[in-house]
């Protein structure tokens, strides 16, 4: 069935409902108001024999789903680390939806090639990145971490004689891999695909707030036995401090390694003048991954694979087939640096976002979020029975309920602490594990956020917990 004047009354539709959508979800409920049964219900049923009007499936999705949707991109979601999905990029990523461009070469679209090399390039002026640095663009850091770990993989065999691209880890020279105690989980994820090994690894001890001590890497290093894979962080996931790079990199250099950054959020602190000593040599390391949805604020489905070794990283990548022509080599092929074929033209809602924002809107969403972030955990600290466990130094902090009655009975006073947050619905947050006590986790990632929301949500915090204490005096 082809497009007809009721599929161009549906896209308009469309953006109608997004528009009063996105105008509405400051003040929509914090939580969904139907539950995964009920949704489930009104879209299942036997595949349709007919097709639908354009128009009315649309209205058909919209009323079905508005319920049970969370609002993520509202100014008080601190649940994980999301960006707003800023209006200006979501109006870029619906055109690029539109003109369904393939950016898998030059030849299938010089305009989405040439907007995502210039989006690569202005992330590495951006964040002060060596301008030689690849940059892939793809669907966030999980897959990031998997291109720069790839392209580590290749590179340290390549060095021992070995090609991995070619023949593969059957006999290959031995590869360890070391790893800060309070790394993610995606990057476990990548060394998976890559048959590194998720358990293989060897875990380096951490401070009381997640970074690396150089000690620790030093005598693994030692011990390794051959060049080795280092994975640091910029940003830990619940506190979110740094590696100390200007330490590590060094040191994991004359020992022949690789220094591969885990830069989900953290890494967008280099925008920030104030904030940039923080991450104050990672400009050695030799890939980094980090997400355009959070601190760029684009939608969904945009991560950056940065590497200080375009040779290594288009070896990782590249494809070849008699049909993927190429042209000026000279050009940047964004085909070369990420591991899917088919894939959406990224770069034109990185690209939207950046010339949106510009270097000093980037620079100042960045201090504001830190600012409301550590005013929050400052009006936390204040109430009574309330433990925040890191003043956050970018945008993360922990807090837990009742620390004085014990470690049980504070792991349950938290979470039930969480829970009449979330009933509240004034604000959102959620659980986390902090070496081994349940933490609530407080994530400020969002331009929409500001001090007034900051007020909101430490009184959330302390109605909630009033709640919860008195219940369990």
């Amino acid at each position: 069935m082809r497009s007809d004047e009721g599929d161009f009354r549906a896209m308009e539709r469309a953006a109608q409902l997004a528009a009063d959508y996105r105008r509405e979800v400051a003040t929509a409920p914090r939580n969904p108001t139907a539950g995964y049964a009920e949704i489930h219900a009104r879209f299942d049923g036997p595949v349709p024999e007919q097709g639908s009007d354009g128009l009315a499936l649309i209205e058909e999705l919209a009323r079905g789903a508005r319920d049970g949707l969370r609002p993520i991109v509202s100014p008080r979601f601190y649940g994980w680390v999301n960006g707003h999905s800023h209006l200006a990029g979501v109006a870029a990523d619906w055109l690029t939806s539109a003109w369904g461009q393939n950016c898998a070469g030059i030849p299938m679209t010089p305009a989405g090639a040439a907007v995502e090399a210039v989006a690569a390039r202005w992330l590495l002026e951006l964040l002060h990145l060596p301008a030689e640095s690849s940059v892939g663009l793809v669907s966030g850091a999980t897959i990031a971490n998997f291109v720069g770990l790839a392209a580590a993989r290749g590179e340290l065999l390549r060095r021992q004689g070995w090609n991995v691209e070619d023949d593969g880890l059957y006999g290959a020279p031995p590869l360890p891999v070391l790893i800060g105690a309070d790394a993610h989980n995606t990057v476990f994820s990548g060394l998976r695909y890559l048959g590194l090994g998720e358990k293989r690894v060897t875990s380096v001890a951490t401070d009381a707030e997640g970074r690396m001590l150089p000690a620790a890497l030093e005598a693994a290093l030692k011990a390794a036995g051959a060049p080795a894979i280092v994975i640091g962080q910029a940003g830990q996931i619940n506190t979110g401090v740094s590696d100390p790079f200007s330490v590590i990199a060094p040191m994991i250099h004359a020992h022949g390694g690789w220094l591969h950054v885990d830069g989900a959020f953290g890494l967008w602190a280099r925008a920030s003048e104030r904030h940039r000593h923080l991450l104050d040599g990672i400009e050695q390391a030799d890939s980094m991954a980090t997400d355009g949805h959070k601190w760029l604020q684009t939608p969904y489905d945009c991560g950056f694979a940065i590497c200080r070794h375009e040779a290594a990283h288009r070896r990782a990548m590249e494809m070849q087939a008699s049909y993927l022509t190429r042209d000026d080599p000279s050009f940047r092929h964004p085909g070369n640096y990420v591991p899917e074929l088919s894939r959406r033209s990224r770069g034109f809602a990185a690209w939207a976002m950046m010339r949106r924002l510009g270097r000093e809107g980037v620079a100042r969403m960045v201090d504001e979020d830190v600012a409301v972030a550590q005013y929050m955990a400052q009006g936390m600290a204040a109430i009574p029975g309330v433990a925040v466990l890191n003043q956050p130094e970018l945008n993360q902090f922990m807090v837990r309920f009742g620390e004085d009655r014990g470690a049980e009975a504070g792991d349950a006073l938290t979470r039930a602490t969480v829970e009449q947050i979330q009933r509240d619905a004034v604000a959102y947050m959620g659980t986390a594990l902090w070496r081994g006590r349940l933490v609530m986790r407080v994530s400020v990632c969002s331009i929409a956020t500001t001090m007034a929301d900051a007020d909101l949500t430490v009184a959330a915090v302390r109605d909630a917990w009033d709640t919860v204490r008195g219940a369990n005096v």
